[in-house]
Order: C-alpha cells, then sequence, then structure tokens
C-alpha cells in the first residue's frame, strides 16, 4: 500500500489523536544558520529519559544543529508516523524497529540512506555487522542501527547457589546441550523448595514463541519464508524438534503452568531462572534485594542463535529534499550509535563493538555478560507479512502446543499452512 493510499485510511484516527501537528511545527529550514530537526520517538520510561539525555548531549556538543524530540505513544506510533509522511508533515528523524522497516519501505515512508551517509562520511564498517544487514533491503541501508534488544536468560544467583548450581566465577553450571539444560532444570525442581519455579516463561504467545524460534534456529532451520518472500518454507523436522524441546518442558513442571505473571515470579525471587528480552535488566537492577546474573540463552542445539530486534534512526520521507537537514540527521543517528553506553542503560547491546570497549560500558553490570548475543540474533527476513505471521500464525498454533493441544508435528503442518496462506491474501 502506498502513503497516499494509506493517508484516506488513517486521516480519521490522525485527526483524532492530534498528530498532525508535531512534524509540522518543528521541521522548518534552518533559522540562522542553525538546522533545526524534528525527531518523532516511542519510547517512555528509561528509554524515554536515555533518549532525551542524548538528544540534549548531541545539541550541546553540535551548536549548529537542534534536535527536538517529540515522544508519542508506543501504541499509536506506527500509525501516526505513515499518516503524517502521507500528509506531508512527518519528522526529519524517525525511529524504527527493524522488523518494521520492511513494511514502512513497502509503503514509501523511509528513504534510504547511502548517498547522504557517504557526504556525512558515515563509516558503515563501524556497525556490528549482523545487526546492521538486517536494515539493508535490496542492497540499499534504510536504518542506522542503533541497539539490539535480544532474548536472553536471566537467574538468580541465591537460588542457583543453593541448589549447588553456581560456580566460583559466579555462572550458572551447566553443560551447554539439549540433555544439560534439561538436567540443569531437573537438579533445580529437585534441590529448591516446591515453591520454587525452576524456569519461569510465560505460556502464550511472544515469550516461548521467542524461545521456539532462538532453538529453531540453533538447529540451522530456515527462515520461514522463502528468499523470494513468497512461498512458506518451514523447516519441519527442525521446527517439530524445536517444539517438542519446549512442549517437554511444560509437561515435565520445569515450567509453571498458569503463571499469571512470570515477570513477577522472577523479580520477586521464587523463580530460578527466566528468559525474555534485555529490556528487563533495568527492571531487576532496580528491584530490591533481587542478586541475579545475566548470560546469553544456553546453546541447546548446534550453534548460537537467539530472538531479537533492534531499534534504528530513520529518515522519513519529506516532501523537499532538504541536503542539509538530511545530512544533519544522519550525523545525529551515527552519533547516537557511536555513544551507545548511554542507550545501554536499559539494558540494550550497542550497535557499534567500539562502544563495548567503553569504560562507562564496562562500568555497567552485567551488559557485558551478553553483549556477544548481537552477533547471534537471527532477524527474520524483510517481509511485510512478517507480523502478521508472527502474531495470527505462529503465536496461535505454539499456544496449543505449549498447552498440550496440539503435537509439534501437527503444528508444524499447520504453520506451514497458515504461512502460505498469509503470504498469499
Amino acid at each position: 500500500m502506498t502513503v497516499a493510499a494509506l493517508l484516506m485510511a488513517f486521516s480519521l484516527a490522525l485527526s483524532a489523536c492530534g498528530g498532525g501537528s508535531g512534524g509540522e511545527s518543528s521541521s522548518g529550514s534552518a533559522d540562522g544558520g542553525k538546522v533545526s530537526l524534528s525527531f518523532w520517538t516511542l519510547f517512555d520510561g528509561g528509554d524515554g529519559a536515555n533518549m532525551q539525555a542524548l538528544v540534549d548531549e548531541f545539541n550541546k556538543t553540535h551548536p549548529d544543529i537542534e534536535v527536538k524530540n517529540t515522544k508519542l505513544v508506543w501504541a499509536e506510533y506506527y500509525t501516526k508516523l505513515i499518516t503524517a509522511v502521507g500528509n506531508g508533515n512527518g519528522p526529519d528523524i524517525g525511529i524504527s524497529h527493524t522488523s518494521r522497516l520492511p513494511d514502512l519501505i513497502n509503503q514509501g515512508v523511509v528513504t534510504d540512506l547511502d548517498a547522504v551517509a557517504e557526504t556525512a562520511g558515515v563509516d558503515w564498517s563501524s556497525f556490528n555487522q549482523n545487526l546492521l544487514d538486517a536494515t539493508v533491503v535490496d542492497g540499499k541501508h534504510y536504518a542506522v542501527p542503533i541497539d539490539t534488544h535480544p532474548f536472553i536468560m536471566y537467574y538468580n544467583v541465591k537460588l542457583l547457589k543453593e541448589a549447588g548450581l553456581l560456580g566460583e566465577d559466579g555462572k550458572p553450571v551447566m553443560e551447554q546441550s539439549a540433555e544439560g539444560f534439561v538436567d540443569f532444570l531437573q537438579t533445580l525442581k529437585e534441590k529448591l523448595p516446591a515453591k520454587v519455579t525452576p524456569f519461569a516463561l510465560s505460556n502464550t504467545n511472544d515469550d516461548p514463541y521467542r524461545l521456539w524460534w532462538s532453538l529453531y534456529s540453533q538447529l540451522g532451520g530456515n527462515d520461514l519464508i522463502s528468499d523470494d518472500l513468497t512461498t512458506a518454507q518451514i523447516d519441519t523436522d527442525k521446527g517439530v524438534e524445536a517444539a517438542d524441546y519446549i512442549q517437554k518442558l511444560f509437561k515435565a513442571g520445569y515450567i509453571k503452568k498458569n503463571d499469571p505473571d512470570f515477570y513477577k515470579n522472577f523479580q520477586s525471587g521464587t523463580a530460578a531462572i527466566m528468559m525474555t528480552g534485555v529490556w528487563a535488566t533495568g527492571t531487576w537492577e532496580s528491584t530490591k534485594d533481587l542478586e541475579f546474573g545475566a548470560m546469553p540463552i544456553p546453546k541447546i542445539f548446534d550453534q548460537e542463535a537467539t530472538w531479537g530486534d533492534s531499534h534504528t534512526i530513520i529518515l522519513p520521507t519529506t516532501q523537499k529534499d532538504d541536503e542539509a537537514k538530511r545530512e544533519a540527521a544522519i550525523t545525529f543517528a551515527n552519533w547516537v550509535a557511536d555513544n551507545g553506553q548511554v542507550w545501554a542503560k536499559a539494558g540494550h547491546i550497542p550497535s557499534k563493538p567500539s562502544v563495548l570497549e567503553k569504560p562507562e560500558f564496562k562500568e555497567m553490570p552485567y551488559r557485558s555478560d551478553y553483549a556477544s548475543v548481537a552477533s547471534t540474533v537471527k532477524f527474520n527476513k524483510p517481509s511485510v507479512k512478517t507480523a502478521q505471521i508472527r502474531d495470527n500464525v505462529s503465536f496461535k498454533i505454539l499456544n496449543e502446543v505449549w498447552a498440550d493441544k496440539m503435537t509439534p508435528a501437527a503444528a508444524m503442518e499447520n504453520m506451514q499452512k497458515g504461512v502460505q496462506k498469509t503470504l498469499d491474501e
């Protein structure tokens, strides 16, 4: 769907939420030699504060550029962005998840960055190659990645020590294999009180799906769709093996069934391990008396791999190509990536390997323990149907597996059909 078509679809939503003036009010040309840039973000809480700190520091150290940060509600962000760009009132700079880029590219919302990046002297080789590659579509760079926020494992130090599974280095004692992880969970179950959950994990939707995708990728499974983005191509045997492994974790009681709040379970100190995104790091750090550690998810199968996404900075399509603005905008984006030690406070992994060597980053606890995961995140192919496939096919079918209402083999058969149907729509 084009931006013009989207204008009709979303104009009512835009007027209802009052989003049409944000870009217009701050997207004027340079004033007195200073380039003024409107920047739309979707961050709140710690992320919002950290991004504002970056904007303030950039403005302080770049007197010829002023970035004006407008914080939008996450749930409304993409609709407002698409609609505003269609109206010609979009911002000069925006945020996009890597997973949303294909859709924004398809709708003409974002511009490619190669020419302006060359002019501004952006060194693409300074980024983590895995994260950068996920933002390249049809050979063109469409975004500046500033992080990855992958699926990792957290552990309760006190409980692992009580179970005799904490090494002298403060890390879990665990064989990195399918059998080794099960043995680890079995020991936790046997050694810890019955009220303690060995492995806190949601019973539905995002996080068990992320675990399945991670294990499927560790087995070397294909993406769910073909290179030309038209055909379902699930590697059935590997999908079954990954789903079967997780289903058995539920059946064996390692994962608490009907857990109303698995975050609270871990946060309250009644779960030995949990898996979720790195965004939880800041939450655990602010939790009184929670002694925890963080690490990549175990290498259960053949190769290290995990689920993840990234926040990126984009240059939206504008009514007028102002090269001074575009150069200033990508200068800002590259600077944010260069200063990822600030952005990492919430738990994110910086997109530039050089940031991992900065004293400010190394001084923060936990982050260095999982920073290597940036190179093992397995991204989806750049399809506009990715979100639909995940939410309407994968989640729904795999939820039945976790509830022991569907066999892994039947699930993969149904997923193959569901993915193809979605691609054909």
